[in-house]
């Protein structure tokens, strides 16, 4: 799989992308992550990417042909399975979202800065827009490390023991399970008996029942998708 990130901020995502899954996921060459500074494609001689606004404002909008150059290179090289902005009034990323995208091959994810981009590239370049929330960010780079982040910890062979995502939270549209660790016992806290009980179809079933009372209690409307 290979994402490639459009940003005019790249330092903002050298953390974010170089720990953790992500780096091992990196490393194991499951997944080619490309950081793009969209100042390499422009033709002013300060490296600048915004402009102001037809019709007024103080705000600043990122230029239309910077992205629009990076894209088309990145085009004319390979297909691309969806051509992503971070956006506020985007789809909301939850892990169907996520699962899905971690089957293509190539995505593109343009990080929002500003008052936003050109909205021409919107119109006719990008083929989906993601939010992470209702709220507002200072950029998109963070936005854009989340949805790689879900995305790439879902490769095969991203995480150690593939089968501890299947008890991620929001999959199956339920909250994970509680989970425990050693001591059984701390301050005469105790963990459930059933999970010292070794049994294995009854620790899944108590699992599953926690995870529906928990879903229930905690977000009564992730089944209807809230």
């Amino acid at each position: 799989m290979r994402i490639d990130i459009l940003t005019v901020l790249p330092e903002l995502l050298e953390s974010p992308l170089n720990y953790s899954i992500v780096k091992r996921a990196r490393d194991k060459k499951l997944v080619e992550i490309n950081v793009i500074n969209l100042r390499d494609f422009t033709t002013d001689k300060y490296k600048s990417v915004d402009d102001y606004p037809f019709g007024g404002g103080a705000v600043m909008v990122m230029m239309i042909e910077p992205v629009y150059k990076a894209i088309e290179k990145l085009k004319s090289e390979r297909e691309y399975d969806e051509i992503i902005y971070t956006s506020p009034d985007g789809e909301r990323l939850n892990q169907k979202m996520a699962n899905k995208l971690s089957m293509m091959n190539n995505i593109i994810i343009l990080a929002g800065h500003y008052k936003g981009v050109d909205h021409r590239i919107r119109e006719h370049l990008i083929t989906r827009e993601i939010s992470i929330g209702d709220y507002v960010l200072s950029g998109g780079e963070l936005p854009a490390a989340i949805i790689t982040d879900a995305i790439v910890r879902l490769i095969p062979g991203a995480i150690s023991d593939e089968q501890s995502a299947l008890y991620d939270s929001f999959q199956d549209d339920l909250l994970a399970p509680p989970v425990y660790t050693r001591p059984s016992t701390f301050k005469s806290w105790k963990v459930p008996d059933i999970l010292l009980s070794g049994n294995t179809p009854e620790i899944d079933k108590w699992r599953h029942e926690q995870s529906e009372e928990r879903t229930k209690r905690l977000r009564p409307g992730l089944n209807s998708g809230d």
